[in-house]
Parts: structure tokens; sequence; C-alpha cells
């Protein structure tokens, strides 16, 4: 109950800070039509996505009045471009994603953090016998193109001592996985709990280096965000979908057996195994549980310092503008 309680607590300071009006009777709340609305993933289906796929299941969207309608994209390139023009409501990305678009003038703005960590850093194969990032001198590492890529893979050899110059760098979009496991690589930036999880899956054991742990911050990396238009538009809309989202994670955390079922059972092509595994591998990132729907402005401030050093944005953006939508952490 005290973690219901609180999800219920965290609407109500949600309201205030928008200065929305009631939500109104829950009766004529629940006879009114369901708002449609959409919301767009930032990869494909996997376990860091249960929470989403258990509070459909479990009519968590409907109790708040919103019929919605969860789609895959091509790439977490479409998921941005998606949401800027208007054309979805709600998606998921990285924080330094949304902070990238912030700068460079777009509306995006964070609404909740799925993960209060980082999933990223680098990954290699046991076998390879890199024990450090410094060990990587020499060698080839893939990635993906997205330019804070080249910031993490920098960030994270040099604060093991290494020298980011002496290492054959070559883009492999998102085949990491694959191009590791067929040796054309050493090591890749990606989704550690993700990545990692499938290789290991596939027999083969792998050490990473996540990049909160060697030189980077520590910050929400997957986050759901809209616009702020969308958001001083509706802002009773947002604060339904939060509400049914944390309620959809607070369950898949008590009950990962059923939400990783209600995951397998919404998509195609998802192996209940691995999906459970790289549940299980999010659950450090996605953290206390009582903590679920808030920011930490001291996070949101490091990753903004961190992003103008790397050169990736030109001024900082504060955590009233990366997050407008903000809940009491008390």
């Amino acid at each position: 109950m005290k973690l219901r309680n609180r999800v219920l607590g965290l609407i109500a300071v949600a309201a205030l800070s928008f200065g929305a009006a009631s939500c109104g009777d829950p009766d004529e709340k629940k006879a009114s039509e369901p708002v449609a609305a959409t919301l767009v993933l930032d990869y494909l289906p996997n376990g860091v996505h249960a929470g989403v796929y258990r509070a459909v299941a479990a009519g968590y969207y409907e109790d708040e009045g919103i019929d919605l309608k969860v789609i895959t994209p091509t790439s977490t390139a479409d998921t941005l471009r998606l949401i800027a023009a208007g054309k979805a409501d709600f998606g998921f990305a990285d924080s330094i994603d949304i902070t990238i678009q912030i700068d460079a003038g777009l509306d995006a703005a964070a609404i909740m953090p799925v993960t209060q960590r980082p999933s990223g850093g680098l990954i290699t194969i046991e076998s390879e016998g890199i024990g450090t990032p410094a060990g990587l001198e020499g060698k080839t590492v893939g990635l993906t193109g997205v330019p804070s890529d080249e910031a993490v893979f920098e960030t994270i050899v040099e604060d093991a001592g290494g020298d980011p110059d002496t290492v054959r760098k070559v883009t492999i979009g998102f085949n990491g996985v694959q191009a590791l496991k067929a040796g054309r690589i050493d090591a890749f930036t990606g989704y550690i709990p993700a990545d990692a999880t499938a290789i290991e899956a596939s027999g083969q054991p792998t050490r990473s280096f996540a990049f909160d742990e060697f030189g980077g911050p520590g910050y929400p990396g997957l986050v759901a965000f809209s616009t702020r238009a969308r958001i001083n538009e509706d802002p009773e809309l947002v604060q339904a979908f939060v509400a049914a989202t944390a309620r959809g994670y607070l369950d898949a955390l008590e009950r990962p057996d059923l939400a990783v079922e209600d995951l397998v059972r919404s998509t195609e092509g998802v192996d209940p195994g691995l999906a459970r595994q790289t549940f299980d591998a999010y659950v450090p990132l996605i953290g206390d549980p009582d903590l679920i729907g808030q920011f930490d402005e001291a996070d949101l401030e490091e990753l903004s310092s961190f992003l103008v050093k790397e050169k990736l944005i030109e001024e900082p953006v504060g955590p009233e503008r990366f997050a407008p939508l903000r809940f009491d952490a008390g």
C-alpha cells in the first residue's frame, strides 16, 4: 500500500505544479470516453519495457482514462522525430538525446524517469582478456554513430588511464552484438542490461564497463518524454500517463514473472527467458521503488555539465527546463 499511495501522492503534487484543475468526480471520469494516446518506445521491446506492458494488460491506462497505443520505432531517431513533429504523445529515450534536442531549440521535455541510472557502457567478451577499458588500446571498438557514443567511449577509456586515440573506431549502427560475436570488433558501446545479457544468453561470458562507473555522470538513463506544448495543452493527460506507467513499473518490480509474461504476450519475437534476464539486469538501474517517477536535480545538473564539457551541447540545460513536470521527492 505504501508504494501505491506514493504514486497517488506524486500525481497530486504534479497537479499543483501545473496549477491544473481538479480531474473531477471519479465516476464521471470512468464514464467518459478514454482519450487516445500514443507511446513510441526507444527501441525493440525488451525487459526494460515490462512495466509498460504490465500497465496495459492490467488496465491501468484505462483506469486513468487513456486508450494507449504502444509503437515500436525503426530507430531511436524515429522516436525523437515523431514526438518533435507532434505525431505521437509520449516517447522513451535516453536523457542525453533529450538534452541535445533541447539545446538544439526543440520543444522536448522529460516527464518521468524509467531508470535512475544510465544503462550504457562498453561491452566485450571475457575471453578477449580485456580487464580494464585501458586494455582496448590498439584494438577495435564499434560505435553506433550517435554523437554521444564518442563521448561515452572516450570518457570510459580515459578514466581507466587509457588513450582513446590509440583505439580504432568503426561505425556499426545497432549491430554491436552481432559484430562482437562474429569477432569483427573487440568491444562496442551498447546498453549493458540488454546487449550484454543477450550475448551471455548465447553462452559467451562478457565483461562490461558501465559509463557511470568509469568517469560518466550518474543520470536517469531512460526517460519518458513529450513536448512542453503537449504538457501545457493537456497536463491532466500527462499526469494520468505518469500515474499508470509508474503503477505498471511498481507491479513489474513486485511481480516480474507476470510483467514479463505481459510483455511477451503483447509483442512478437521476444524470447521469454531472455526478456526475464534482461528485466532482472535492469532492476538495479530502475532503483528504489519509492523513487519511481522522480527526478534528482543534482543528477540532471551533472549530466548537463558533462554534455557542455564534451561540447555535445552549447549551454547548460537546467532541471526546470529538462523536466517541467516535477514531483516532490519527500
